[in-house]
């Protein structure tokens, strides 16, 4: 197939300056410099190869186009110390496979490694590296033109989070996973169906192990070649965009497996992982631990991050195990941690990282977000840099996602003890930019569905499970969903499968994913119930006291005065007839939506409508509404225009 010649190494894609700024840990473009590049050389085609092996004796490349000989195509190593070999190929072009055969100086390690900058990685179990040219001719201009506007604080963000091999599975050909073509047609339908601003991909990035969900990353700047080509996954995410939805990735720059041909022990020393297992090896996901102290690594991981939000048009990265990249003793127990310098317990490496990490992609993308999965009370996550925080855009509300699934599990006749768990969320609300999430994690490992976590019979489980999401949408903070949870799926995640979707034949399945396309529709509708979800501004407690009859009411406020919508929240199945709700303005309020509605599966209690306000004051109001609040439903209303 090919007719490999013998390697040039007068060929270099690296300056000078490229070095230096390699070495600082300051440059941020490596795919273009390092990896593998289909060129032509004084008019003969070939490839380009370099990789970062600085403790090596000797390195070559090898490929179904030398029979995998280590003697063939030997790499020269640059005479700059920056421990980069390189040479250029003849005769070679996009589809050959290869590795790196690294002949380590430090003992007598050899091995093959897959390229850490490939753009494409052969299916696993194959573990091989792909020459391969990422040109695309995109088609998503408006949206990348205007997705400041969608993807901003003051925009309606909800997020359907996906795994994309157990979205939907073909029954008919092995009950495989949908490819990036598929997915295209089959996503978009449903994310339109059901009303969702963006999607969000658990790990796309290339990874060994199937079950890990992509969360033990190895092709730092390769989709999973799984479900297609790069260019089918930038068909897919121009889909996306052209029919107004943004794209979230998930992004792992805190471990890395294990696997002989990934970053692990790379040229015979621990070149990407600490070497002392008391910072190097993460003994719960049995991962080696990235470097960040290493300027090259960070300047590795900042390039992948980077690399997304260029190639790919990704609209935003959710950063996954932030916490555990905080904290030196993170998830170890005494004596199996090292201090830093200071005898703290702070990874400071990681905190620089990680500040820099934000303040590239903000510099360089203005309209895209970084959030980050942190579990912690550390201060100040989603706050700049230059005041002292870590720089993220948006935080994951785990403390939010925790007590109101505690609460919603508790048998409504003892909700009344534990109205705390509702209206404690707001006392720290506005101190990060917050995502509530209802995410994967909540749904695997004996944990159950959100359908399964609610108390009581049939009936009550999808009235909870409704009011749920109303108490989602109407409390401050962006919105994120799992896939199953929109339309009340029975059964826990299950990688190796899809969800329910045969559910969505039974009308109360139907009524759920009813109620969220409405609840998305009215996010988005009603400036007050997004504008102002990160400022104190945006919320007005009316009664967060009624504890014995389990009721909540707030307002949410857009920047103009009569700008407003009430939420009243009933979290029992006891109706409430005639419940006054003071509020500040006179005239008619509408019922904007009721998950109580029979279009839901509710049983259809009520405000007929719309109620008039009478000048009787209640809550500091002037004004009050007497509403009837259904059994275990979120009532929306806002005054008439």
């Amino acid at each position: 197939m090919w007719d490999a010649k013998s390697p040039r190494h007068d060929v270099s894609r690296l300056t000078e300056h490229d070095v230096y700024l390699f070495k600082q840990g300051n440059h941020f473009d490596l795919p273009d410099k390092l990896g593998s590049r289909a060129m032509t050389v004084e008019d003969e085609p070939g490839v380009h190869f370099a990789v970062w092996a600085p403790n090596a004796k000797a390195v070559s490349v090898v490929g179904d186009f030398n029979g995998w000989d280590p003697g063939r195509h030997p790499l020269a190593v640059r005479q700059d110390a920056s421990g980069i070999y390189e040479c250029f190929v003849p005769g070679l072009g996009n589809g050959a496979h290869y590795k790196y055969h690294i002949q380590s100086a430090v003992g007598d390690y050899r091995a093959d490694k897959g390229d850490p900058y490939a753009f494409y990685w052969e299916t696993s179990p194959s573990t091989a590296s792909i020459v391969w040219d990422l040109g695309y001719d995109w088609n998503d201009a408006a949206w990348m033109a205007s997705r400041h506007e969608k993807n901003g604080f003051s925009a309606p963000v909800s997020i359907y989070e996906v795994h994309f091999g157990s979205f939907k599975r073909v029954h008919e050909d092995r009950y495989r996973s949908l490819s990036y073509v598929e997915m295209a047609d089959h996503l978009t339908e449903h994310v339109l169906r059901s009303g969702f601003s963006h999607v969000e991909f658990l790990p796309i990035m290339e990874h060994p192990f199937f079950g890990s969900w992509g969360y033990q990353t190895l092709g730092y700047f390769a989709p999973t070649s799984r479900f297609g080509t790069p260019q089918q996954f930038m068909a897919l995410i121009d889909r996306l965009h052209q029919n107004g939805i943004g794209v979230v990735l998930d992004w792992v720059p805190s471990h890395f497996p294990t696997d002989g041909h990934g970053l692990s022990f790379f040229d015979g020393t621990h070149l990407y992982e600490h070497a002392d297992p008391k910072r190097g090896y993460h003994p719960d996901w049995n991962c080696y631990i990235f470097n960040t102290g290493r300027y090259e690594v960070r300047a590795f991981l900042i390039s992948s991050a980077l690399f997304w939000l260029s190639r790919y048009h990704v609209d935003a990265l959710r950063v996954d195990a932030v916490a555990s990249m905080l904290y030196l003793d993170y998830s170890r127990r005494e004596g199996e941690w090292i201090p830093n310098a200071h005898g703290g317990r702070e990874n400071i490496d990681s905190i620089e990282f990680l500040r820099r990490l934000n303040e590239m992609v903000y510099t360089r993308f203005p309209g895209a977000e970084t959030m980050a999965e942190e579990s912690t009370s550390w201060p100040m996550v989603s706050r700049p840099p230059y005041l002292g925080g870590l720089g993220f855009g948006m935080k994951w509300n785990m403390g939010w996602m925790h007590d109101t699934l505690r609460y919603f599990a508790r048998d409504p006749i003892f909700r009344k003890y534990h109205h705390g768990e509702l209206t404690f969320s707001i006392w720290y609300a506005f101190s990060e930019n917050f995502v509530l999430a209802l995410s994967h994690d909540e749904v695997v490992y004996g944990k159950g569905s959100l359908l399964g976590k609610m108390p009581g019979d049939d009936w009550r489980r999808f009235a909870n499970l409704r009011l749920l999401y109303g108490y989602m949408f109407g409390h401050p903070g962006k919105k994120l969903l799992f896939m199953g949870g929109e339309f009340g799926q029975w059964q826990e995640w299950n990688h190796d499968a899809e969800p329910q979707w045969e559910l969505l034949e039974s009308p109360p399945h139907q009524g759920v994913l009813q109620w969220v396309a409405d609840l998305n529709h009215l996010y988005r509708a009603q400036t007050a119930l997004h504008e102002r979800d990160f400022k104190a501004e945006g919320f007005e407690w009316i009664d967060y006291r009624d504890a014995e009859a389990s009721v909540l009411a707030f307002l949410r406020r857009g920047k103009r005065h009569d700008d407003v919508v009430l939420v009243a929240l009933n979290f029992t199945p006891v109706p409430r007839e005639g419940y006054r709700i003071g509020v500040p303005i006179p005239g008619l309020w509408t019922e904007l939506l009721n998950s109580d509605a029979k279009a839901y599966g509710g049983s259809g209690l009520g405000n007929a409508g719309a109620v008039m306000a009478e000048e009787i004051e209640s809550f500091d109001h002037p004004f009050s509404l007497s509403l009837t609040l259904p059994p275990l439903a979120a009532v929306f209303m806002r005054p008439a225009r």
